[in-house]
């Protein structure tokens, strides 16, 4: 080895790699592939003979640069069988690479040899067999790729978290990644033996919107509150007031007071009334019957105030309407008077005083008098009826 790492550049490659695979020299044959750019072949005889040619450091600098994709999950295999402790530290190296849901699949479904280079460790890391497999195994690299909402990697870290029963981080998965099966999942734990579980059973419930199964678990379990909260934000009426007679019928007055106030916007004055005084409840509902009363008196006040501004708004726009056509009026006053449109050619003017005589059209005035300016008057001539206008005459 040191031989062929001094003299690497002047080494004939091609026919040492073959002497190296005849004489069965696996780490030299390594080496080998790696200074040729064969990765694909040094990962091949890495896995093949790794008594001799592994090293971690060195496996996980070929791996990444393989040509071939199926190396990648046959490298899975490989640490999955011989290195477990390893296997996050490989899969962490090739995230960038490799299909998350096919990982998790491998995981699911392989088997550890019995061969296993440390069965005591692999004993430990696995643990007791499960329906998780060996997900727990690469744990930390799904909680690492989860960013990526992958469905199989949400439903396998779901799966870990019941078991473990981290319910903790098993509603902060739900809530962050909601690509996996909500249904499927809320069905399996909705009969868990911890409360909490059952709990994020009916969290998911509410968050699918099924608001009656949600309710109904959270009654089942006496979690009155989440029950309380559901039926706010389902927005369902109906709901609501189921909920108000549940707690009469179970003699749960402080509940009933309290829904009403969580739900306050889903539930009728009258029914509420109805309930309380039909059960002897109106001193727990005179909290709700106050802010009732407080909430629409202020609404009445809001009315009255936008009505008496909508008032004002018109007679000022009336009494501006009026003060425009007034002062139109007054300009209308200050104008000349319009004069009459001289006759046509042709046309007779007004008749004489004789009777039968017509003034002929004059182009910039009429005929009238020159003496009186009267148009009935016997001496026509022709006058400007616009110079007299502006000289006041």
């Amino acid at each position: 080895m040191e031989h062929i790492k001094l003299f690497s550049t002047r080494l004939n490659i091609p026919k040492l790699i073959r002497a190296c695979d005849e004489q069965q020299h696996w780490q030299e044959l390594t080496y080998l592939y790696i200074q040729y750019d064969e990765f694909d072949n040094a990962a091949t005889t890495v896995m093949n003979h790794s008594p001799e040619a592994w090293d971690h450091m060195q496996f996980k600098d070929i791996i990444v640069k393989v040509a071939n994709v199926e190396l990648y999950y046959k490298a899975v295999h490989f640490y999955l069988q011989e290195h477990p402790d390893l296997i996050n530290d490989v899969l962490n190296v090739l995230a960038l690479r490799v299909d998350h849901t096919r990982v998790v699949d491998i995981m699911r479904k392989v088997q550890t040899s019995a061969s296993c280079v440390n069965p005591l460790l692999t004993a430990l890391l696995f643990g007791s067999k499960s329906e998780a497999g060996h997900l727990r195994l690469v744990k930390p690299y799904m909680v690492a790729v989860q960013s990526n909402n992958v469905s199989a990697v949400n439903e396998a870290l779901n799966e870990i978290y019941v078991e473990e029963e981290d319910y903790d981080r098993l509603r902060e998965s739900i809530d962050l990644h909601d690509n996996f099966d909500q249904i499927g999942l809320a069905q399996k734990i909705e009969k868990h033996e911890l409360l909490e579980m059952r709990r994020v059973a009916a969290y998911i419930y509410k968050k699918a919107g099924r608001w009656k199964q949600s309710i109904a678990l959270s009654k089942k379990d006496n979690l009155y509150k989440d029950a309380m909260e559901t039926a706010s934000q389902s927005g369902d009426r109906e709901l609501a007031e189921e909920l108000l007679v549940y707690f009469i019928e179970q003699g749960k007055k402080e509940c009933f007071a309290s829904c009403l106030f969580v739900c306050y916007d889903l539930i009728r004055p009258d029914v509420a009334l109805e309930l309380a005084w039909m059960n002897n409840m109106i001193d727990f509902a005179f909290p709700y019957l106050l802010q009732f009363i407080r909430e629409y008196t202020g609404k009445v006040d809001e009315l009255i105030k936008d009505k008496i501004e909508t008032v004002k708004e018109v007679k000022a726009k009336e009494n501006e309407e009026k003060d425009v056509m007034m002062q139109q009026n007054m300009y209308a006053q200050l104008l000349p008077l319009a004069l009459p449109a001289p006759p046509m050619p042709g046309m007779g003017g007004p008749p004489g005083m004789g009777g039968g005589f017509a003034a002929p059209p004059h182009p910039w005035g009429v005929w009238a008098c020159l003496r009186c300016r009267n148009l009935a008057c016997h001496q026509w001539g022709p006058i400007n009826l616009w110079d007299d206008v502006m000289l006041g005459d």
